[in-house]
């Protein structure tokens, strides 16, 4: 008995809280209340039936004789049908996209772009510069241990080193283009004003969507360049012990053309430079490349978006599309961009002799006996066996 009072108790003050749940708009006509605004800006799901099944398709009786343009339907009752897809809307373009005049949906991008993403990317580009200055404070530039020999190497050819400037070169005009066309409204329309910032703007989007070729194209040469030397050995997990010798003065593990940290930065290259092309490609063709319809329903079959709570659409308009497609993209690049600033500073102002290695090709023979001694002991002995082979004059 009384597990049966406890339940009927509990039934009381549960029936009137789910009856809170539906807001009461009889003071109102039936129209939207002030809770479902204040709901729908805190982002949470609204039931919009008692509006988008009202779009006047259901007064015809009433209205027989008052038909104007708009048939039996009122302003609101066009808006409504409008904003919930459901108005037989002709338009003089044909393309996939025209019919849809407003996209209720697009709200919740618009809202994460400008607030979260921007937000956490902000936050992981600010924590890289930081934790570089805090590296470059306690270790201060990695110098040369060892005497010069005045001697140097060939470490890069001009073919590769090409396709490293190709690729690099455009990614960091990508990069800075987009993160102008994301932060620019907020930091550059109080310096130059609208019309300066629209100029500035067209710009931005000109060389962003004509250099991703470039980028694309510098992706295949460094990976056909090198993605042989990259492969993972024993050797990497003895250089990852030691730190790489970044921490120690005078530790040098050794290693082949690519240590494994220079490993690292290849793989994510080429893994984030995959992901963040098939994004802006889905970006620049909607219609002909919609990507995350058919990824999340790939996802679903698995039923692991399930498992953790997520509902992942499976239809989507082309303007849905390219609203996921441009948040990975920046997701995505966001991550890329705080890699290559680690990238930059460690083949720069962070290691003496390092940017030699992409300057000119030829790096001092100490500091390639330092940091990749297994790769100097065979371009070394290949040097050896050729002198060998050749005849003496």
């Amino acid at each position: 008995m009384t597990f049966l009072r406890l339940l009927f108790c509990l039934i009381v003050l549960t029936v009137p809280a789910l009856a809170q749940d539906a807001p009461d708009r009889n003071s109102t006509g039936g129209a939207t209340t002030l809770e479902d605004i204040l709901a729908r800006q805190r982002g949470e799901d609204v039931d919009t039936t008692y509006r988008s099944d009202n779009t006047g398709q259901g007064n015809a009786e009433g209205l027989l004789g008052q038909l104007g343009t708009r048939g039996v339907a009122s302003d609101s009752d066009v808006y409504r049908a409008l904003r919930y897809g459901s108005a037989d809307v002709t338009v003089s373009s044909n393309g996939p996209a025209a019919s849809v005049l407003i996209q209720d949906g697009g709200m919740w991008w618009l809202n994460f772009r400008t607030g979260p993403l921007r937000d956490y990317g902000t936050y992981i580009l600010a924590g890289m510069l930081g934790i570089l200055l805090l590296f470059f404070l306690v270790r201060g530039k990695i110098r040369i241990d060892g005497e010069k020999t005045g001697r140097t190497v060939t470490r890069f050819s001009g073919f590769e080193r090409f396709g490293h400037w190709l690729f690099a070169g455009s990614f960091l005009i990508l990069g800075l283009t987009g993160l102008l066309t994301l932060y620019g409204r907020d930091f550059l329309i109080p310096i130059f004003g609208k019309e300066g910032f629209a100029a500035i703007a067209q710009g931005c989007k000109w060389l962003h969507n004509n250099l991703a070729w470039a980028f694309m194209l510098g992706l295949i040469m460094v990976t056909v360049n090198w993605i042989a030397h990259n492969i993972p050995n024993r050797t990497d997990l003895k250089w990852l012990a030691a730190g790489g010798g970044l921490f120690t003065k005078g530790s040098h593990p050794p290693a082949k053309k690519f240590n494994a940290g220079q490993k690292i930065i290849f793989w994510a290259c080429i893994l984030l430079g995959v992901s963040i092309s098939l994004s802006g490609l889905s970006l620049l063709f909607p219609f002909e490349m919609p990507l995350f319809a058919k990824t999340f329903s790939i996802a679903n079959a698995t039923s692991i978006p399930q498992m953790l709570g997520l509902n992942l659409p499976v239809q989507m308009s082309p303007q849905e599309e390219m609203q996921y497609a441009q948040v990975w993209h920046v997701m995505v690049a966001y991550v890329f961009i705080a890699i290559i600033i680690a990238h930059i500073y460690l083949g720069s102002v962070g290691m003496e002799g390092a940017f030699d290695a992409m300057g000119t090709g030829e790096v001092e023979e100490q500091w390639a006996r330092e940091h990749h001694s297994l790769w100097l002991e065979e371009v070394q002995e290949k040097e050896a066996s050729k002198a060998a082979a050749s005849p003496a004059e």
